[in-house]
Parts: structure tokens; sequence; C-alpha cells
């Protein structure tokens, strides 16, 4: 059936895509989005925030078992995982609701259903009523990505999981296998390790999270030691072999091969862009390894098709996302003077038992770039708020450029750190130095007093260690 015709359609309403859409209405410009599962995207529903609500669930277990150091009283602790997951999807289900109001209090048109791109300024949806045909000057492509899965390691949703299996899953493990310790593996190892899990990390690089400061990464790797979890570096799982109840993994490491049995197996080995059946080829939109080749500004190319988000490559990360859908509706509206997203500023958070955040370069990156750095370390155990919390685990670092003072990055490892980098990620945006910072005024006791007296230890001016 004929379509309307729109300033601008957005494919996938994921937190790139939903904000991209508001971000035009609020501009004045026509929107309509396109989603073929649920509005919110993989964040809403099955990424982000459900695995927070659990890793919640987990984290006040674990607090529970500690009770008596706290001078109280829990006896005969125990958990439902069913009412876990059920709170999960509970929470999942409440902002996907609340998007769908968001919609509609910015009259943006939702139209359910599976997009294709016929032609220049055409998109054509399969919704379960038929056909529809929409048309606009704007394409904005925010289908985002899916789990990778290697050969032989593909999950089957009873004893191999992807993330979607694992934030429903069908039983407890009891001995459980996760392949690779990015984020997403760390945080699952981290749940169902806290629930009593025997768990195993394997990842095929010299070092669990790679892409962390080594020094933050090497705290982590201690505290999960001391939980029992088990991790192997500088392994590849080879293949699978699954049985009633039970997988044998093989596993490589320094040209020598061993077997052990498992329960359970959680594949995260990295995403997928979905860039299957848009028509993108067709269209002249480039695509490499499965992600959308873009200019800083996310234009395709392709006068009109802009792509944001998980399928415009790395880092894969919501609020990064969320960032470039506004800048592409502005770019639209030929709003102001929008700015690309610069990936050096973005942070990173990973919520495991203790959580770990960062911005910008980690000290191995700042000397490999070039520059002559200082250092700032401050320790969880010297804060007075850490150790009234019984969160004594940790560490704050920050790496400056010796010549200017530039805050070139920070790195933390502990309580609450996810909240707490966001005081540097502001620091980099205002292009502060350490003078200021050293200036700034923090409250106590808090755990941001750790932020202060690290850029004051990188002058050798720290006053509490």
């Amino acid at each position: 059936m004929a379509g309307k015709t729109y300033d601008m359609i957005v494919i996938g309403s994921g937190p790139g895509g939903y904000v991209s859409a508001i971000r035009g209405a609020q501009l004045g410009l026509s929107v309509a989005i396109v989603e073929r599962e649920n509005l919110g995207g993989i964040c809403l529903n099955w990424g982000c925030i459900p695995t927070k609500a659990m890793l919640r669930s987990s984290e006040v277990f674990h607090l529970m078992e500690r009770a008596k150091e706290f001078g109280l009283a829990a006896e005969k602790i125990s958990y439902d995982l069913d009412a876990v997951v059920k709170r999960s999807r509970g929470v999942a289900k409440q902002l996907n609701t609340g998007v769908g109001h968001l919609m509609k209090k910015n009259k943006i048109t939702v139209v359910m259903g599976e997009a294709t791109i016929p032609g220049k300024g055409r998109v054509s949806v399969k919704t379960d009523k038929g056909t529809e045909e929409l048309s606009a000057k704007n394409i904005v492509i925010a289908t985002g990505a899916r789990a990778r899965e290697l050969p032989g390691l593909e999950a089957d949703g009873k004893r191999v999981w992807t993330y979607r299996h694992a934030l429903v899953p069908p039983h407890m493990p009891k001995k459980l296998l996760v392949i690779g310790s990015g984020a997403i593996g760390i945080e699952f190892a981290s749940f169902y390790n806290t629930l009593g899990a025997d768990t195993t990390v394997v990842e095929v690089m010299d070092r669990i999270l790679p892409v962390e400061d080594e020094e933050i990464a090497k705290i982590a790797k201690k505290s999960f030691d001391k939980q029992g979890m088990k991790i192997r570096e500088k392994t590849t799982v080879t293949k699978l072999d699954r049985a009633e109840g039970k997988v044998t993994a093989h596993f490589e490491k320094a040209g020598k091969t061993e077997t052990e049995e498992f329960d359970t197996v959680i594949c995260a080995v990295g995403i997928v862009g979905n860039t299957e059946g848009l028509g993108l080829e067709a269209l002249g939109v480039k695509v490499e390894r499965t992600h959308v080749t873009t200019d800083p500004y996310c234009r395709t190319g392709v006068d009109g098709v802009y792509a944001i988000g998980d399928i415009a490559g790395a880092p894969w990360l919501a609020h990064k996302a969320s960032h470039e859908g506004v800048m592409v509706a502005e770019l639209i509206a030929g709003e102001g003077h929008p700015h690309p997203t610069d990936p050096q500023s973005i942070p990173g958070c990973t919520y495991c038992h203790p959580q770990i955040a960062s911005v910008g370069l980690t000290e191995a990156k700042a000397k490999d770039a070039g520059y002559e750095i200082k250092v700032g370390r401050y320790p969880f155990i010297a804060n007075g708020k850490a150790i009234a919390l019984g969160e004594t685990e940790g560490l704050v670092k920050t790496v400056f450029d010796a010549k200017t003072g530039e805050l070139l990055g920070a790195h933390m490892v502990g309580a609450e750190v996810t909240e707490m980098i966001q005081g540097y990620v502001v620091g980099r945006k205002l292009e502060t130095t350490e003078a200021e910072l050293q200036d700034t005024v923090f409250a106590h006791p808090t755990l941001s007093e750790m932020m202060h007296e690290s850029v004051l230890d990188a002058y050798g001016k720290a006053l509490n260690f």
C-alpha cells in the first residue's frame, strides 16, 4: 500500500535510532521509525538494561552473604533464579513501554516490520499486514548488531548460549565456561559466579579485558581469582562436543590441547553488524567486515543515507549510538554546528564485581602515541568512604601529558566507578588540565575524592596516601 513521505526515516529503534528520531522531531522534522522486533532495540530489551538488573540481584546477594561484616544477620540466604529473571524482564518491559510513549509524545510514526531500501529516498517495510512503502530525503540506518558465532561454537540455547539465552536461562549453570573476556563475557561470568556457578573464562589474547588499561585488568583478574573464577589466557576454544546435559570444550594453548567438561557455555566473542537484507550494496553503501563505512559525521557516501551506532563500527556502546543519532538529526535539520564523536572521549563501563570504567588513552597507548606522561594512582583502601562501605578493593588511575597537563586518560576498578568516570569525561570535554582538577573541591566523605587524590598523586602531591 502507498505510504507517506517524511523528512527523515530511521531504521532501527535502539538507543541510536529512537534518540535520533526524537531529536529530529524536536527540530521540526517529520519522522518515521521502523522496528522489526522491540522498541528500544537490543540495549533496552536484551542488553544494557536487563543485564544490569540481573547484576544488581547478584550484587545484593553478595552483600547478604557479607551481612556479618556489617553487624547484621541474614540466615539461610538463597535466590530464586526465575524471580531474578522475571524482575530483569520487567525492567526491560518498563523501558520498552517508555520508548513507545516517547514516540507518541514526539509525534513520530512507528512502523513495525522488516525494512529494505529499494532505492534512494525509499524504504519498503514488510509488516504483518503487507508491505508499506515510505519515502524520505534522509534515511538513518541504526540496525545495530548481534552476537558473533564462530564455527563449531554456535549457540543452541540449551547448553551453549549467547547473551540472549543467558538473560533467560533454561537452567542455572553448575559448571560454566565463558568464551571471551570483554564486557559482555565478564559481566555474565561475574553474575553466574556470584550465584555459585563454578566459572571458567577463556580469552584468546594475553590478558582478560584486553581493551582496558593493563594495570586495571590485572587488579580485576586478582579479584576474580579471589572470587573463585578460573581465568585461562592465551587460550583458544577450538570446538565443543555436545552431549546430553554436558559440553566438552577443546582448549588449545601454545600448541598443546586439552579437554574439559562443562554443563553450560556462554559465547561472547564479539558482534556482527546487521547489514543483511537492507539492500545496501545495490544502493552503493560500502560494507566492510559487516559494518557500514562512514565519515566522522556518519555519512555513508550515498547522498541522504547515514549509519549510526553499532552498524557503523566501534566503539560498540549505546551512548556512542545516541550521540551519533543526535548529531545526524541536527545535520539533517541544519541545526547549529554538530561535532563528530571523538572515540577517545567516550567512556566505557563494565558492570562486573568489581566494576571497571575508563575514558581516553591507557598508559601503554599514551606512551605508544609519543606522549611524555605523568601517572597518578589512588587505592580504594586509602579512602574513608570506601572503608565505611566495606569496598576497599580497587584503584583510580589518571594519565596526563607531562608537557601540557592535558588529561589523556582515566581508568578505574572498584565500587561505583561506572558512576564516577563521568567526572573525568566532563573534564576531558572541557579540555581541563591537572591544575583545574587539583583546584576542584571534592565532597568528603565520598568515593570521588579518590579522583582528586589520583590527580594530585600524578604530580607528587597526594594528601592521604
